[in-house]
C-alpha cells in the first residue's frame, strides 16, 4: 500500500549525468534543468559541506579562496568522488520536483557504454543515498540513437557518435543492442586540455580551463574553414607572470585539436570494422549520426565522412539527443523497457 501511494506522489526523472553537464527530464514536462556538473565545497576538519552546486558553482572555477573548492566530482563519464556526487544529484532532484525534497522519484540515468560493474554500483548507491526510490541504467549511446530517433529496436544497422564531456561512445545499434560499441575516454575535457597545453607552448601564456572551452566553442574546428575565424583570450605570462592577451586562430586551435581528432576518427574506424557485413551495408545506406557537445566542433562531420568515406549527419539537438532518449524511455517505459541494463 505504501509503495502504491509513494508511487501515485512521486515524479519520474530521466537523467543524463554528464562529465561536463547534467540534463533532468520530468516525465509529462520534458527538460526542465540543465546545469554544469560542478560542486563548490569548503572541507574542515570535521566534515565537508556543500556552498553550490551546477551553475552557481562554475563560476566559481578557478576562482576560489584556498578554504573552498569548486571541483567536478565526475571524471571521464564515471563517479569520481561519490559523496560529492551524491549531494550533487540530490541538489538537482529537489530542483527538478521544484523544492519538493519528500517525493521519492523513480530515475533513469545514462551511462557510458564502457561502464563496469563496480561503477553501475557505485551510480545506482549514489542515487539511492540522494533519496530516489527506484534506478535504471541506460547506456548512454542507446540513449543517444532513441534522442536521435533512430530505429533501434529494428533489425536494422545504426551508428552513433556521442562525443560528451569525459567520454565519447561509439556504437553500432540493432535489435534493441550494441552490436559493436567502443568507449573513447577522449571528449570534451581532453580537447579543452590540449588547447590548455598548446596555446602555453605556443604563446607562452596559461589560460584556465574556462577560456580554453571558450576557446573550442567560439573557433574550434577539426576541417579547414572558409574563413578561417580568431579570438583574443587572456591569461597569465609564464615569464613575465602578469595578466596578458592574445590572439588565438582557429587554424592553431585545429592543431590544438589535432590528437583527440585522430584518435576519434580511429575510435569510429575500429568499431566499423568489428560490424557484421550485413549491418555495414545499412550504415551506408543511411549514415553515421553525430551528436554531443563534441558535434558542435565546426567541420567534424566533414572530417569523419571523408576519412570514413561514409555520410554523417549531426543530430537536430545534438546537446540534448541523450536526455532526450532517457525521456523518452522513461516515457515509454514497456515499450524500451529491454533497453535498460
Amino acid at each position: 500500500m505504501f509503495d502504491k501511494l509513494t508511487a501515485l506522489f512521486s515524479t519520474d526523472l530521466a537523467i543524463d549525468l554528464g562529465t561536463a553537464n547534467t540534463l533532468v527530464h520530468v516525465r509529462g514536462k520534458g527538460v526542465v534543468l540543465n546545469e554544469p556538473s560542478v560542486v563548490a565545497i569548503t572541507k574542515s576538519a570535521n566534515n565537508t559541506r556543500v556552498l553550490a552546486v551546477g551553475r552557481d558553482a562554475k563560476e566559481m572555477l578557478g576562482k576560489t579562496p584556498g578554504n573552498i573548492t569548486a571541483i567536478r566530482p565526475m571524471r571521464d563519464g564515471v563517479i569520481a568522488d561519490f559523496t560529492v556526487t551524491e549531494a550533487m544529484i540530490k541538489s538537482f532532484i529537489e530542483k527538478a520536483n521544484a523544492g519538493r525534497s519528500f517525493v521519492r522519484s523513480r530515475l533513469i540515468i545514462s551511462v557510458p557504454a564502457g561502464i563496469t560493474q563496480i561503477e553501475q554500483k557505485a551510480v545506482r548507491e549514489a542515487a539511492i543515498g540522494a533519496g530516489v526510490r527506484e534506478v535504471h541504467l541506460i547506456e548512454q549511446p542507446m540513449a543517444a540513437a532513441v534522442g536521435a530517433g533512430l530505429p533501434v529496436q529494428d533489425a536494422r544497422g545504426s551508428m552513433i557518435i556521442d562525443i560528451g564531456g569525459g567520454t565519447t561512445d561509439v556504437a553500432v545499434i540493432s535489435l534493441g543492442g550494441l552490436v559493436s560499441s567502443q568507449t573513447l575516454r577522449v571528449a570534451g575535457d581532453k580537447i579543452d586540455e590540449a588547447i590548455v597545453n598548446f596555446v602555453r607552448k605556443r604563446h607562452n601564456i596559461l589560460i584556465g580551463e574556462r577560456t580554453a572551452e571558450l576557446i573550442k566553442l567560439k573557433i574550434g574546428s577539426a576541417y579547414a574553414l572558409d574563413e578561417e575565424l580568431d579570438l583574443d583570450v587572456k591569461g597569465r605570462d609564464l615569464i613575465t607572470g602578469v595578466p596578458r592577451q592574445i590572439t588565438v586562430t582557429s587554424v592553431e586551435t585545429r592543431e590544438a585539436l589535432q590528437d583527440c581528432v585522430r584518435q576519434i576518427v580511429g575510435a569510429v574506424k575500429a568499431t566499423l570494422e568489428k560490424t557484421p557485413p550485413e549491418l555495414s551495408a545499412d550504415i551506408i545506406d543511411r549514415g553515421i549520426v553525430l551528436c554531443g557537445g563534441g558535434a558542435l566542433i565546426r567541420n567534424l562531420d566533414v572530417l569523419l565522412s571523408e576519412e570514413c568515406a561514409l555520410p554523417v549527419f549531426v543530430a537536430e539537438n545534438p546537446l540534448h539527443a541523450v536526455v532526450d532518449g532517457v525521456g523518452t524511455v522513461l516515457e515509454n517505459l514497456p515499450k524500451y523497457h529491454r533497453l535498460l541494463l
